[in-house]
């Protein structure tokens, strides 16, 4: 029997299944009458999550986050969103399963995503942004953590692949808007590539997206702050002005200081920055989330606690 992933779990609604699943999520909570296990899975083609009702406490042994588990579970429908109602679960042995089938991985073609990453380091003019890019660039363990590397641990392009492709595509918003508005064309798309450079550092991959030590104690924006002035440091006579100008993009590019941001936008091109990455994001955010909807009957997603919403899907 084939095994059945998560993608085609709505088609047994009211059935029990056994189903191999990357555990993501583990946590013991109080309901009205006894304690319940809440449990995150996914495997490469999405999502789900699921309960234990009965027996919690007694539960909760025996597997653990970023295990690959075996779930018996009967799959039900809560306010519209596939979930499981576990009954037995228990850490999956080895030659149970093969790890890929776990890692979710971005859909763009990464050959493609590179050859567009490049072309636009290539559109450069500005020589020493161009030195600097190359030193980072030409690095071959660099840039097979940047291309492998997630853009985040869960709200857009949560997957291997995800920086390079959000990347790009804020290096193409960033193109455009360069044409509309009077831009240093070469510092709007040097801060592009390198506004989430720290990530490379701020998080590990396998079996699943976690934070690093230093991701969670520093972050990405000042890491990246760090590495790039480093770099900078490298190229003889590197303008100071103009490595300003590109620590101001990385470290403003969240926007406002509640949500990370070390400084607001206090450039034109921070500024389109800013709405650049926060607006590819948003739209992928939002499509993972309309995605992660099993049922295609569903009418709206499960609950957007980021942004304080449901998005309607009909």
């Amino acid at each position: 029997m084939d095994k059945i992933e998560v993608k085609d779990v709505y088609q047994y609604l009211n059935q029990e299944i056994d189903i191999f699943l990357l555990l993501t999520k583990k946590e013991l909570r109080e309901g009205k009458k006894d304690y319940y296990i809440r449990l995150d899975f996914v495997d490469k083609s999405g999502h789900i999550s699921g309960n234990v009702w009965n027996n919690a406490l007694s539960s909760m042994d025996g597997y653990a986050e970023k295990d690959v588990v075996k779930v018996r579970a009967l799959v039900t429908n809560y306010k519209e969103q596939i979930q499981l109602n576990v009954k037995k679960i228990r850490k999956a042995n080895e030659n149970e399963y093969e790890l890929e089938d776990y890692i979710q991985k971005t859909k763009k073609d990464v050959n493609q995503l590179s050859k567009d990453f490049f072309s636009m380091i290539d559109s450069i003019s500005e020589e020493n942004i161009k030195k600097l890019l190359s030193i980072i660039f030409d690095d071959k363990e660099m840039w097979m953590k940047f291309s492998y590397c997630p853009a985040a641990k869960s709200w857009h392009h949560n997957y291997v692949g995800g920086l390079i492709e959000h990347t790009v595509s804020v290096m193409k918003i960033c193109d455009f808007v360069s044409k509309m508005y009077p831009v240093n064309r070469d510092i709007l798309i040097a801060g592009a590539i390198l506004h989430d450079i720290g990530k490379v550092f701020e998080y590990t991959t396998l079996p699943s997206i976690e934070f690093s030590d230093e991701g969670r104690l520093i972050g990405h924006i000042v890491l990246g702050d760090q590495f790039v002035a480093n770099k900078a440091n490298e190229i003889n006579l590197f303008p100071a002005n103009l490595l300003m100008k590109l620590r101001h993009l990385i470290i403003s590019h969240h926007g406002e200081l509640e949500k990370g941001a070390v400084k607001v936008p206090q450039t034109l091109e921070a500024v389109i920055l800013h709405f650049a990455d926060n607006l590819d994001a948003q739209a992928i955010g939002t499509h993972q989330l309309m995605e992660s909807a099993i049922d295609p009957k569903a009418q709206w997603t499960e609950y957007d606690k980021l942004n304080n919403r449901y998005i309607y899907l009909g």
